[in-house]
């Protein structure tokens, strides 16, 4: 029996107007590099709006709100965040929160996985009915502040912020099936090698799980730089404050001189419209960067699991 080949198509053929495409064919190309343009600048636009309108005078704010294209620009809302102590503090803040916060949780979140995958963990099934019943129910409001608050003193402490956030169960059970679709061949022939379980974890099964953990890093700085709730409730010294809450602050026009002046004392008119705007860019500046590194990671990542054969 003859099998005839069939040359098949570059990746990218469906998706370019050529001389042997039917006008029908055309058509569809057309239609959907339009539909991407359009929803690329329906996404587009909101950003250049911030970008743009934190440039703008507050005079400019007051007599045609926001536009594409400011009528009188400035760099005073900028100047005015940027000469208080509170917002360089509130950055240092996110970032250590940020990092510090990462790394635990994806050490933390990994290894936990890592046993709840396992084979040979004899109580594995009772530990994932107790991480789900845990994600599903959670302790409540009240138990949780006086945990922490009360019993473990973290008031006004950074760990407030670090600590509730170390182990998410929806991202360890992603971890979970990443593991699961491995070959326990390979812990086998390292168990023969006379590799145990921590040399095991970290030097095999980590470095062929980058994918799957780079997409759950990225899912635990979002997290971690976008919080403003845990603050809200444990910090009280402001100079402990992230950006987010000082967000929050700004956008609710509570005690803006004392953050941006550094005291409550310090009155002097601010570009309040403009700095609310300001203060956004500033703030999705790293993760705006930390994306296009980790994106050919979580492409992989969120697919894994999709095909399997």
């Amino acid at each position: 029996m003859e099998h005839t080949a069939v040359a098949l198509p570059g990746k990218h053929a469906r998706t370019r107007i050529r001389e042997d495409q039917s006008w029908g064919e055309k058509l569809f190309v057309v239609l959907i590099y339009a539909v991407v343009i359009l929803f690329s600048l329906v996404c587009v636009i909101p950003f250049w709006i911030v970008l743009a309108d934190s440039f703008a005078s507050e005079t400019s704010f007051l007599q045609h709100g926001y536009q594409l294209l400011p009528s009188e620009w400035s760099l005073d809302a900028y100047i005015y965040l940027l000469q208080g102590e509170q917002f360089i503090s509130s950055y240092k803040n996110s970032l250590i929160v940020t990092i510090v916060g990462t790394v635990l949780a994806v050490l933390m979140t990994s290894m936990f996985a890592y046993v709840l995958a396992h084979p040979m963990v004899k109580y594995r099934h009772i530990l994932s009915f107790l991480t789900y019943l845990a994600m599903v129910l959670g302790g409540g409001l009240v138990g949780f502040y006086i945990m922490v608050a009360n019993w473990l003193h973290l008031k006004d402490s950074l760990w407030a912020l670090i600590l509730p956030y170390l182990l998410n169960p929806f991202y360890a059970f992603i971890l979970v099936a990443f593991y699961k679709s491995l070959p326990y061949e390979i812990n086998e022939a390292a168990t023969i090698d006379g590799a145990g379980e921590m040399r095991l974890f970290y030097t095999i099964i980590i470095p062929i799980s980058t994918p799957v953990i780079a997409t759950v890093s990225l899912f635990y700085a979002i997290q971690y730089w976008n919080d403003w709730y845990l603050s809200l409730l444990f910090i009280d010294n402001h100079k402990l404050h992230p950006l987010q809450l000082m967000i929050r602050q700004l956008l609710s026009n509570l005690n803006v001189s004392a953050y941006v002046g550094g005291g409550a004392s310090y009155q002097v008119t601010a570009p309040t419209n403009a700095i609310q705007l300001a203060i956004v860019c500033l703030t999705i500046g790293p993760i705006v960067f930390l994306y296009p590194l980790l994106q050919k990671y979580f492409v992989k990542g969120i697919t894994i699991g999709a095909v399997k054969g």
